[in-house]
């Protein structure tokens, strides 16, 4: 149980989470109070936090538990050195010298402790001290907006009030930060790290007590152990990424399956192992891997990051295995889980394929053209009766069953005409042209709607369009001869005021009509038609100009007099 505990404090320690390695190095030390080490260790955890009283004690009675072990020296001159009794810590590296004359921590920190220092020997006490201490905070660009928090301003008049109070606001990496601007030094250090100051200006006249460095933890043989396993299972892990790039498969599985035996904290040995039996198609063995990975990875509280990786590549294999419509939706689902986890683009683009994937095998399914002939036949009996929305849902139903079939889209295309939904029919009539261009029906319900919309001159394209796949259809050649009657009344200014209101309208909306007038080279072509008729009479021969003279007539925004 004291190993246990320890071992849970080195790893607070390591990650610079020094209270928490001091809850449980006390822990330890009420389980086996004659632990030396663990005194060391706690020792080691006070000073970090500044708690160099504390860590005194500690250092002591870690001395006294084994006098002739040499760390247990440094720790008492490191703790010594914090309350700045320099002799004393001068003492403390000395003797422990005795013990282990060639260690250069002690040899270290006794030069440290035995150099000269001046009779102010605080500067972080000087440092607080007058109005010097807001004007150099208000011009740092990294401590002015700090300023602004109440909060701060407080803790900083609490300090200069009583700056031997400093050690309680350390946590405060705004007070921080502001200590490294008022004695002009940089705080560096990252998590696990100890802290260091480096110089910002060579030139100070007064330079901070560097802090004492807290050693490493001692390491039980079983600590030691496990540290080299883990060592190795990287070394295993490398082995079989080479192995994979080189596509020798079972060496990269036999890799990472050793290092998994090594160290079953890492769940990338897992996700790895996945992703070559993914390769090798054995997506059972990938989906039990990421399925471990995953489980594993939540006990551990590993990074969201890698339980989104697992996830995909499970939804991966299932995508591989996936024989119908319903094999996705269990890949689908994955995905949408890893998602939840980690938004990769990559993943979201596997799930994106997978929903249509799903979506295509479900029309594949669905597909029954003996089925479709018998909805398309009920609808052609409701559009007998006039009954147009029951006959547009058999239309529908035909149209699911066999999505090639023109004549169902036809046929919807007629209702939705009779029904007044020009756009839906629109779509449908289109729809019909794409599939078969000589599918001549599919021309004259284009055609019907788009006069139907007042858009002659596109139904006049369109009538033109079937004429050339069946030139003697009557239906087609009607619909032209209706067309041109609808342009030459434009032409001839026989609408009615009502009339050429709503088609000018309608052609504002028109983007061709839009692109003629916003074009420099057509607004001087009708500036011409007014002023210059001469200059009209050559604009006139060149037929593109023509064609848009045309087209602008024929909605009604010119006039021909």
């Amino acid at each position: 149980m004291a190993e246990e505990a320890k071992s849970k404090g080195n790893a607070a320690f390591s990650s610079g989470d020094y209270a928490a390695a001091i809850t449980h190095f006390t822990e330890a030390i009420n389980l086996s109070p004659t632990n030396h080490v663990l005194y060391s260790n706690r020792s080691a955890a006070y000073a970090s936090l500044h708690r160099y009283a504390e860590a005194l004690s500690d250092a002591q009675k870690t001395v006294e538990l084994k006098p002739d072990w040499a760390k247990g020296y440094s720790r008492l001159g490191a703790a010594y050195m914090g309350l700045s009794q320099y002799k004393e810590a001068a003492d403390a590296y000395r003797k422990g010298l005795e013990v282990d004359p060639s260690n250069e921590t002690l040899k270290s920190g006794l030069a440290d402790a035995s150099r000269p220092r001046g009779p102010s020997s605080n500067p972080f006490v000087e440092a607080f001290q007058g109005e010097e201490m807001w004007a150099k905070l208000t011009a740092d660009p990294g401590t002015r907006v700090y300023l602004q928090q109440p909060d701060f301003v407080k803790t900083m008049q609490e300090i200069q009030k009583n700056p031997n109070n400093l050690n309680l606001y350390m946590k405060d990496k705004r007070v921080m930060q502001a200590l490294g601007v008022l004695l002009n030094v940089k705080f560096a250090g990252s998590k696990g790290e100890d802290t260091e100051m480096n110089e910002a200006e060579p030139a100070k006249k007064v330079e901070p007590e560097p802090e004492p460095e807290p050693e490493p933890m001692e390491l039980t043989e079983e600590e030691r152990e496990k540290k080299e396993r883990k060592e190795e299972a990287k070394k295993e892990k490398e082995q079989g990424n080479a192995a994979y790039k080189k596509k020798e498969f079972e060496k990269a599985i036999e890799h990472y399956s050793k290092a998994m035996e090594l160290d079953d904290e890492d769940i990338s040995y897992l996700t790895n192992r996945a992703a070559v039996y993914l390769e090798m198609g054995k997506y059972e063995e990938c989906i039990q891997d990421c399925d471990k990975a995953v489980e594993r990875g939540r006990e551990l509280r590993f990074d969201f990051k890698m339980i989104a990786k697992a996830l995909t590549r499970k939804g991966s294999a299932l995508v591989k295995m996936a024989k119908c419509s319903k094999d996705f939706e269990p890949a689908i689902e994955t995905f949408q889980k890893a998602l939840t986890e980690h938004r990769n683009p990559d993943t979201l683009k596997k799930l994106n394929d997978a929903e249509k994937a799903k979506k295509e095998l479900e029309q594949q399914e669905y597909f029954d053209p003996k089925i479709a002939e018998e909805e398309r036949d009920k609808g052609n009996g409701f559009f007998k009766e006039q009954k147009y929305p029951e006959a547009v849902r058999h239309y529908s139903e035909a149209i699911k069953r066999n999505p090639k079939d023109v004549r169902a889209y036809s046929n919807r295309a007629a209702c939705y005409t009779k029904l007044g939904a020009l756009p839906e029919g629109l779509k449908d009539a289109e729809k019909c042209i794409e599939l078969d261009s000589s599918f001549t029906k599919g021309y004259t319900r284009k055609g019907a709607i788009q006069f139907f919309m007042k858009e002659y001159d596109k139904a006049m394209e369109t009538y033109q369009e079937g004429l050339n796949h069946d030139p003697k259809n009557q239906e087609l050649l009607d619909g032209v001869r209706r067309c041109v009657e609808q342009i030459n009344k434009a032409n001839r200014g026989d609408l009615t005021p009502e009339e050429l209101k709503e088609r000018q309208a309608k052609a504002m909306q028109d983007p061709e009509v839009q692109n003629i007038l916003s074009d420099p080279v057509m607004r001087q072509v009708l500036v011409d038609f007014q002023e210059n008729p001469k200059a009209a009479q050559e604009h006139m021969k060149n037929p593109m100009v023509m064609n848009k003279i045309q087209k602008l007539v024929s909605a009604g925004i010119v006039q021909v007099r």
